[in-house]
C-alpha cells in the first residue's frame, strides 16, 4: 500500500525520485507549478519536452489525463512526470480525466522505477477544480492504484490547499482513525 504524506511547501524543493508537473498540453512551460518546475529545473526539461512534441502522437500536444517523463534537470529529483489536468466544468463530469492524471503519472513512475513521487494539487489553479473534490479524487485514486511507488507526497503550495487535503485524508483514512 502506498504511504500518502502531505507537505505544505514548494514542489520544486522536494527530494524525491519524481516530481509531477501539472503541465499544459504544449509541454513548453507556463504559469503556476508548470512555470516553477521549468524555471528551477533549467533548460534540460524544456529540451526533452521539445523532443516529446516531435513524436507523432504528441504533435498536437499531450492529451488531458496522459503522462510523459523527462529529466528533472537541476531539480533535486531524478525525473519530472508531466500530466495535463482537465479544466473544471459544472456542465460535464470530468472526474475520470483528473483521476487519470494520477493513475497515468503512477504508471510512468513505475516504468521509471520511481519509489517516491511528489504531486501538486492538479487542476486546482487556473483550471479552477474545487479543492475538496480534487483532494478526494487524488487521494482515492492514489489509494486504489496498483503501483510499486512506496510514497506519494502531495505538496500543497497554499495553506487552504494543505488544510483541505489534510481534512480529506483524515476523513477517508482506510483504518477509520
Amino acid at each position: 500500500m502506498v504511504e500518502i504524506t502531505l507537505v505544505h511547501g514548494d514542489i520544486t524543493e522536494q527530494r524525491v525520485d519524481a516530481i509531477v508537473n501539472a503541465a499544459n498540453p504544449s509541454l513548453m512551460g507556463g504559469g503556476g507549478v508548470d512555470g516553477a518546475i521549468h524555471r528551477r529545473g533549467g533548460p534540460a526539461i524544456l529540451e526533452e519536452c521539445k523532443e516529446i512534441r516531435r513524436r507523432e502522437e504528441y504533435r498536437e500536444g499531450l492529451p488531458t489525463g496522459q503522462a510523459v517523463a523527462t529529466t528533472a534537470g537541476e531539480l533535486p529529483a531524478r525525473w519530472v512526470i508531466h500530466t495535463v489536468g482537465p479544466v473544471y466544468s459544472e456542465r460535464e463530469d470530468r472526474s475520470d480525466l483528473l483521476a487519470s492524471c494520477y493513475r497515468e503519472a503512477l504508471r510512468v513512475a513505475d516504468e521509471l522505477g520511481a519509489r517516491t513521487v511528489a504531486f501538486p494539487a492538479i487542476s486546482t489553479g487556473v483550471y479552477r477544480w474545487p479543492l475538496e473534490s480534487a483532494a478526494r479524487i487524488a487521494i482515492d485514486t492514489v489509494r486504489r492504484a496498483d503501483t510499486r511507488v512506496h510514497e506519494v507526497r502531495f505538496v500543497l503550495f497554499g495553506q487552504d490547499a494543505y488544510d483541505t487535503f489534510a481534512r480529506v485524508l483524515a476523513e477517508t483514512r482506510p483504518d477509520g482513525r
